[in-house]
């Protein structure tokens, strides 16, 4: 069974969210602020977190924060700051979704299966394909879904990771913001490419050694975006 993490300061929202969940057998945990949040994700297994962001004592941008310190699971923001600089801040810090209150609680329960369902692909398995991808200096590991610089590994969440095996799997092959959406987000693409530019301006952080002129993650301007190999 799953175990999914609500964290916000309204009691209503939690009860109205775990309804919908625990009736499709997903094991629901409350948290009313951040330190709660992570009390709950120090004593078990968390699959996947719901944070909201205007909460008491540790909000969820701060939440979000000491979450990636440690964990890898997907976190989904639910949240009433609808301005698209909320957004960014919150997949810049490393939230996988954003969703504006209010909001459907079955759209909520679409993103957190498309989230899981990521998330279970992500995961190191043996009997999958073990190739390992190798443009310029980088390599993938797709056995274990890592990143290495050199011989230094990486860190990556599962949406980065979807990302890099998308491009680097198909170097120089040219992606609009539609196709690398749609591949990864498994979602249909409405013109919003902020979550698509977020996140690959977090990969290019990582990867490249100026990410203000990149080698490896090129712009191509007015369709979508490449893996080249470094010269």
């Amino acid at each position: 069974m799953k175990k999914i993490l609500i964290a916000d300061d309204e009691q209503e929202i939690i009860e109205l969210m775990t309804l919908y969940l625990e009736r499709e057998n997903y094991e629901v945990f409350g948290a009313y602020d951040g330190f709660s949040a992570l009390d709950i994700l120090k004593e078990g297994a968390i699959d996947i977190a719901i944070i909201d962001i205007m909460m008491p004592n540790m909000d969820g941008y701060q939440l979000i924060k000491k979450i990636r310190e440690k964990y890898k699971i997907p976190v989904i923001v639910m949240s009433a700051k609808s301005e698209i600089s909320d957004k960014i801040l919150g997949l810049e810090l490393g939230a996988d979704d954003y969703i504006t209150k209010p909001c459907d609680p079955l759209e909520v329960m679409a993103r957190v299966k498309a989230q899981l369902r990521r998330c279970s692909e992500f995961n190191c398995n043996e009997e999958k394909d073990t190739e390992t991808i190798v443009v310029g200096e980088l390599k993938l590991d797709t056995s274990c879904c890592v990143i290495y610089k050199g011989d230094k590994p990486i860190s990556i969440t599962s949406t980065e990771y979807k990302l890099l095996l998308l491009l680097m799997g198909n170097p120089k092959k040219v992606f609009t913001k539609k196709q690398i959406f749609e591949s990864v987000w498994n979602e249909p693409f409405y013109g919003d490419d902020n979550t698509i530019m977020v996140h690959i301006s977090k990969l290019r952080d990582k990867i490249e050694e100026d990410s203000k002129n990149p080698v490896y993650l090129k712009t191509i301007r007015g369709l979508g975006y490449k893996f080249e190999s470094k010269k």
